[in-house]
C-alpha cells in the first residue's frame, strides 16, 4: 500500500503508531496528515527508558488523547504522562472483557474476533459516540488508542473511515496494517506474561477478514455503517459535517448525502 512507511511513525517502545492521512473519500477529498493517529497503549510512554519516545510523541503537537481501554488496564498499565494543555479521555468502550490468549484455538478466530466487535458495537455507544465527538471538536492533532491499537482502535477508526467516505477495501487494509506489528506485540505479551502459555494462536493478528465481516454485520442489521451511526450512536449530519471539516483537506466539497448519513 502507498504510504505505508510515511504512515508507521518509529517509536522504540510503541509499535502500532500510524497516522491516519492520506486516505481518499469518494468525494476526492483528503485525509489530512498529522491530525488524526491511532496507537497501542500511550501508556508505554512512561516507562523510564521511554524518554525518545515520549520527546517524539511531543513533536507531533497531539492535543487529545482518547483511551479505549478499561480504567483497570490504565491502572495496571499507566496512561499518557500528563502534559500542559493536553486533553485526556478514558471512552472504555468495550464492556464485555475477555482474554485474547486463552481463546480456545478451535475456534473461527475472525469470526470470533468480529462477533466481539459486534458488542462493542452494541454496548459502547456512549463511548463511541463521544470519542466521535471529541474528534470531530477537538482542538489541534488527536491520537485514539486501546492496548495493541488493534480491536477497539480499529473498530473505531473503521468508524471514522467510513462515516468520512472512505470506501471498504481502503478501510480493511488499514486495519490489516497491524500485522505488520504482530510479532513485536507477541513478543510484548510473553515478557510480560512470563511462564504463562499463549494458546491462542491468533493473538496479535488482525487481517481484512475481520473488519469485513464487521461491516457487513452492520449493514445487514442496520443498511450500512452511516445506518448504525444515525441509529444506535445518534450521530447526525451536522457531527459528520465537523468530522469532514477537520479532518479533509479542501478539495471537492460534495454533499453529505454523498458520504455521509443520506446515503447507505
Amino acid at each position: 500500500m502507498a504510504g505505508v512507511t510515511r504512515r508507521h511513525l518509529d517509536f522504540d517502545r510503541l509499535h502500532n503508531f500510524r497516522d491516519l492521512g492520506g486516505y481518499s473519500t469518494r468525494d476526492g477529498r483528503t485525509l489530512g496528515w498529522g491530525r488524526l493517529y491511532r496507537s497501542d497503549s500511550l501508556g508505554k510512554l512512561a516507562a523510564p527508558d521511554a524518554a525518545a519516545d515520549l520527546d517524539r510523541f511531543r513533536a507531533l503537537g497531539v492535543r487529545t488523547v482518547i483511551d479505549l481501554r478499561y480504567p483497570w488496564e490504565i491502572e495496571a498499565k499507566g496512561r499518557v504522562p500528563e502534559e500542559a494543555g493536553l486533553v485526556y479521555a478514558n471512552l472504555s468502550v468495550e464492556h464485555r472483557p475477555y482474554d485474547q490468549a486463552s481463546i480456545d484455538p478451535a475456534l473461527d478466530p475472525w469470526r470470533y474476533l468480529a462477533d466481539r466487535f459486534a458488542e462493542v458495537a452494541e454496548d459502547g455507544t456512549a463511548e463511541l459516540r463521544a470519542a466521535l465527538g471529541l474528534i470531530a471538536d477537538g482542538d489541534g492533532p488527536l491520537v485514539f488508542h486501546c492496548a495493541s491499537g488493534k480491536d477497539r482502535t480499529g473498530l473505531l477508526a473503521a468508524l471514522v473511515l467510513a462515516l468520512l467516505g472512505v470506501d471498504e477495501d481502503t478501510i480493511a487494509a488499514d486495519f490489516a496494517l497491524t500485522e505488520l506489528a504482530t510479532e513485536r506485540l507477541v513478543a510484548d505479551w510473553r515478557a510480560a506474561n512470563p511462564g504463562r502459555e499463549l494458546r491462542w494462536p491468533a493473538y496479535g493478528r488482525a487481517p481484512e477478514e475481520v473488519i469485513r465481516l464487521f461491516l457487513a454485520d452492520l449493514a445487514t442489521t442496520y443498511g450500512s455503517v452511516r445506518g448504525y451511526a444515525r441509529t444506535r450512536l445518534g450521530v447526525d449530519e451536522d457531527l459528520v459535517g465537523r468530522l469532514r471539516k477537520r479532518l479533509l483537506d479542501d478539495g471537492a466539497a460534495g454533499s453529505v448525502g454523498e458520504t455521509g448519513l443520506s446515503a447507505n
